[in-house]
């Protein structure tokens, strides 16, 4: 009977390395493994070519099909934006004041404008418009320019002293302690300031700071006090203080004066039209809109 043939002993290389009689195998790579890594490669020679891939200076690799997340992006709103076009052309065209009457573009507009103040205003006004130190609560009614509608329109688009914008909303009170008023003088108006809303002073100080506060302060706060919103003169006769109403406060803003600034919204394309209308809405329907 023919033997069968005896099986080939395989043998693999070896790295030539030995450490006490044990050898180190040179065992090849799986071939599934391999084929892998190497299609792993194709893959990406492919897509450094096809897709934006290798960051330049001021950008990236544009690749042939021209494609990005960001154009994709753009795809997107500006198919939102088109369909959004019919309504943003009502809320351009409607007086203010009409905007809220229409129940679809009001809804609209509402909507639009809280999405606009959440990106835009909060980090000033708060995510519950609130305010803070320096930045004005949306939910009272004391404004400074105005609460109806129109001024927060006006507010909106032109700003507050914004230098960007020959219509903002202008302001400049004095830095009283800038050889102004003595030392005495704006301690005396402090104290008067105070009273006006009420609180314990010293009356001495106080009958001498209303002569202060006539000759220096009444023609922007008024006679009373009760602000001026042609000029953006706080009301002092209430208890709503925008960088605080302590005596120490009050001195210090009679000293150096205060000058917060807005932007101006409209300008360089900060926000549309349609945007500021919307945005308008919603903050005069935070409850604090007059």
């Amino acid at each position: 009977m023919a033997r069968k043939p005896e099986p080939k002993e395989k043998t693999v290389k070896t790295t030539g390395h030995e450490w006490d009689g044990i050898t180190e195998l040179d065992t090849p790579m799986p071939r599934w493994w391999l084929w892998t890594f190497y299609l792993t490669i194709i893959w990406g020679i492919i897509y450094v070519i096809l897709y934006p891939a290798i960051p330049l200076v001021n950008g990236a690799t544009p690749g042939l099909l021209g494609w990005s997340s960001r154009g994709a992006v753009a795809e997107d709103i500006a198919a939102v934006n088109a369909k959004n076009a019919p309504l943003d052309a009502k809320i351009v065209n409607l007086e203010l004041a009409a905007i809220g009457s229409d129940p679809e573009v009001g809804t609209y507009a509402n909507n639009g404008g809280a999405a606009v103040f959440r990106t835009f205003c909060i980090q000033c006004h708060g995510s519950g418009a609130e305010g803070g130190k320096g930045f004005p609560n949306l939910l009272d009614d004391d404004w400074l320019w105005g609460g109806d509608i129109d001024a927060i329109y006006t507010t909106i688009k032109h700003g507050i002293r914004s230098e960007d914008d020959d219509d903002t909303r202008l302001s400049d009170m004095p830095a009283f302690g800038d050889d102004y008023l003595s030392e005495e003088e704006i301690a005396s108006v402090a104290q008067y300031v105070l009273s006006l809303s009420g609180r314990s002073t010293d009356e001495t100080l106080v009958e001498e700071g209303s002569v202060v506060f006539a000759d220096n302060c009444s023609a922007c706060h008024g006679e009373d006090g009760k602000g001026g919103r042609e000029v953006g003169a706080p009301n002092l006769t209430d208890s709503i203080w925008l960088y605080g109403g302590d005596l120490a406060t009050i001195t210090e803003t009679i000293t150096y004066s205060r000058s917060g600034v807005m932007p101006a919204w409209s300008v360089d394309d900060k926000l549309s039209e349609a945007q500021i209308r919307q945005v308008a809405v919603y903050v005069h329907e935070l409850g604090g809109g007059e």
